[in-house]
């Protein structure tokens, strides 16, 4: 069994070790190029970029011809594919594979609208990768898939919100657009519509990045054993501030802080700190866990 997913997925390099991915890249088109999110274009550059810009950068899916090529040449080494998707509502990727699919039927394809993106969807694609390695059948892979998915949470403070308007991924917070001009907010994934939804707004980024710990912590109670990776979008010092911040408050397992991608920072912009986060117990009883 093969599993595939898409560039709006970040890891951390150590959740890649021993385990294969097919990653099809998604399109950011800037300066009057256009660039495979994680190909022709990494994080450091691109943040560079930007900054240095005054033009918004733009976003495409792949094609279903794109994936159909893929599904194809890994089909004719093993028929059973497992292809996980960033959210449906933030990007058409998930129906250009449907599409994709539609065109390899000597492929036996199982889609997945994983309703979440960046480390949360890294996480999903994770468990099932390692799954795989460790011989799982796919009726057992499912409701990993389910149980990583309901366990696991994204959030994020941004310092402008300009990206997000532009690129049309402002979902529930477009009605807080006009009060927020003068305040950073903090944004979740809603895990039922798969869109951005929002948790607060403060004054400073600094402040939202110490309200994302303050709203873990009203889920979570502290001194709980968590699983967390730090997402940032060029803004060390910020990942920095909500780590230590996290291990005053929690029973921490860190996984790499991890920058956010291409694809994904051309809608959030640079200053982007998140986290992806979850209780450790799901996770510590998977059997390739060995504690990280």
């Amino acid at each position: 069994m093969q599993i595939v997913t898409d560039s709006g997925v970040d890891f951390a390099p150590e959740q890649l070790k021993g385990i294969e991915i097919s990653i099809i890249p998604l399109l950011v088109m800037m300066n009057g190029r256009t660039y495979r999110s994680g190909v022709d274009l990494q994080t450091d550059e691109f943040y560079g970029m930007l900054d240095a810009s005054n033009v918004f950068p733009t976003t495409s899916q792949p094609s279903a011809g794109d994936f159909a090529e893929l599904y194809r040449s890994l089909a004719a080494k093993d028929k059973d594919i497992i292809s996980i998707h960033l959210s449906s509502n933030l990007s058409g990727t998930y129906n250009s594979a449907r599409l994709g699919a539609e065109q390899v039927p000597e492929a036996n394809i199982t889609l997945v609208d994983s309703r979440t993106v960046s480390g949360a969807l890294g996480w999903v694609v994770e468990a099932v990768a390692k799954a795989i390695k460790a011989g799982w059948t796919r009726e057992e892979i499912m409701p990993l898939i389910k149980l990583i998915s309901d366990k696991t949470d994204i959030v994020y403070t941004i310092a402008t919100l300009k990206y997000l308007v532009h690129g049309g991924r402002i979902g529930r917070v477009k009605g807080l657009v006009g009060s927020l001009m003068d305040f950073k907010p903090i944004i979740g994934i809603d895990k039922g519509e798969g869109i951005n939804v929002p948790k607060g707004q403060v004054r400073t980024l600094k402040k939202g990045i110490l309200h994302i710990a303050e709203l873990v912590s009203h889920q979570y109670e502290p001194g709980t054993e968590m699983r967390f990776q730090v997402l940032s979008g060029n803004n060390k010092e910020g990942s920095d501030i909500l780590k230590e911040r996290l291990d005053q408050l929690f029973k921490c397992h860190f996984l790499e802080t991890t920058s956010i991608s291409p694809v994904l920072g051309a809608h959030t912009g640079s200053g982007l700190v998140g986290l992806t986060y979850g209780p450790w117990e799901p996770f510590a009883k998977l059997p390739w866990e060995k504690g990280n």
